[in-house]
């Protein structure tokens, strides 16, 4: 008799299960019409958009919104670092010719960098004794347009790679400056914490992890000790406000933006003398 009565119990819950299975299915079915077929049809047409590329673009298959023309993106793309350190670079850069510099040097560069490496104005970097890959790849940048000045970029394009390398191997073979004493006063502890510490608060690294000589960072780092102070500034500006874009992998943009106009002119006094 129970078993009977069980069977029963089982046989009028069975409708009801199917009903439920059904009734979910139906408000699925509904969901996926709305959401994928008329919603994006009707949003698109007021749009101007057709029917297939809404439905497309619901679903994820094409790119945009379903409820608006996808505008176009007509920013230039931005100008990146063409240098790459592959072994024929390198090798070029091996067999460069500081006598053949030399001569190039006296005809394009001594003018605003000096026989010698040493700048003539303030808004020039100094050259003497600075690596010759940092060299090389800033020459290269204006060249490709990943760098642009009003006179370098001229200069730089009608020289070939070869002339680059040879211009950077004989101003990195002139000798540095001596110190001038009358510069050398003791920087703020807080700029000397930048340089050797930086700040893990900020997510700065220290300076000289790169740019001191022998310390290991990328090849093109250039060594900053005896270089201009006004030109460190500009550049620290220009990087901080994004209109200098030739640093590989956005380096110097993320560092300088966190950097405060009071850090940017201690550094540049802290370098301009040459310490280390």
């Amino acid at each position: 008799m129970t078993q009977s009565l069980d069977s029963d119990a089982h046989a009028l819950d069975r409708p009801w299960r199917t009903w439920a299975t059904i009734a979910v299915l139906v408000i699925a079915l509904i969901g996926v019409l709305l959401g994928v077929l008329i919603i994006p049809v009707v949003q698109g047409r007021s749009d101007g958009i057709d029917a297939y590329t809404a439905i497309c673009r619901a679903l994820g298959i094409l790119p945009g919104s379903p409820a608006r023309q996808q505008v176009p993106d007509r920013t230039p793309p931005t100008p990146v670092s063409k240098v790459v350190w592959t072994p024929d670079l390198l090798q070029i850069l091996a067999a460069a010719k500081p006598e053949r510099g030399l001569a190039k040097a006296q005809e394009v560069c001594v003018a605003c960098h000096g026989e010698q490496g040493v700048s003539r104005a303030p808004e020039y970097p100094n050259l003497a004794g600075q690596s010759g890959a940092a060299i090389y790849k800033q020459l290269n940048d204006y060249r490709t347009g990943s760098r642009t000045h009003p006179l370098m970029t001229e200069i730089a394009k009608a020289l070939d790679e070869a002339t680059l390398a040879d211009i950077a191997a004989y101003y990195a073979a002139q000798p540095k400056r001596n110190a001038d004493p009358a510069t050398l006063a003791e920087s703020p502890p807080a700029i000397v914490r930048l340089v050797e510490l930086g700040d893990p608060s900020r997510n700065i690294p220290p300076c000289a992890s790169c740019h001191r000589p022998g310390s290991g960072g990328p090849i093109e780092t250039p060594i900053l000790s005896e270089q201009g102070k006004e030109y460190l500034v500009l550049q620290l500006k220009t990087y901080a406000a994004g209109d200098r874009r030739n640093d590989v992998y956005g380096r110097m943009r993320t560092i300088a933006a966190k950097l405060t106009p009071a850090e940017i002119e201690g550094l540049a006094v802290y370098y301009r003398a040459g310490f280390r």
